[in-house]
């Protein structure tokens, strides 16, 4: 499947999960602003890892760690791919481009509901099928440890 339609997909699904009809007016209008407590920490899906410390003033210290396990003729392998960087986040939506990636490569994380919702555009430089689109849980709030 082609990574601009799975991309579109989760788009889609994201827009599905966090506008939902049954808001009222009032629900509605209240500010999506997220606090730092709910950005940090660790945040997991399927074998991807993004860690996410908030710096203040909008900014975002951003890591990625993806894996992808695939098998070959020579049985089960994985390529692995990685990224870090500054995001700037408005309400609960941040927009990251890894250093070192592709002038079209950028990633958005939206929060809300306790999830972490990703879409990636273009190539951000991760390995071969590394893909960091997806929904993601965190599994630790402690500030993550950005050297391991």
């Amino acid at each position: 499947m082609n990574f601009k339609i799975i991309t579109a997909i989760v788009a889609f699904l994201c827009a599905l999960s966090f506008d939902s009809p049954a808001q009222t007016p009032k629900e509605a209008s209240v500010s999506k602003d997220v606090s730092a407590a709910q950005v940090n920490g660790t945040w997991k899906c399927d074998k991807n890892t993004f860690k996410i410390l908030a710096l203040g003033k909008g900014r975002l210290r951003v890591a990625f760690l993806g894996i992808a396990e695939y098998k070959s003729s020579y049985g089960l392998t994985a390529n692995t791919g990685e990224g870090e960087g500054l995001a700037d986040i408005i309400g609960d939506t941040a927009v990251f481009q890894p250093t070192g990636a592709e002038k079209d490569g950028k990633i958005t994380l939206k929060f809300g509901g306790g999830r972490l919702i990703i879409v990636q555009e273009g190539t951000c430089g991760f390995g071969h099928r590394v893909w960091a689109a997806g929904t993601y849980k965190k599994t630790s709030s402690r500030k993550p440890n950005f050297d391991t």
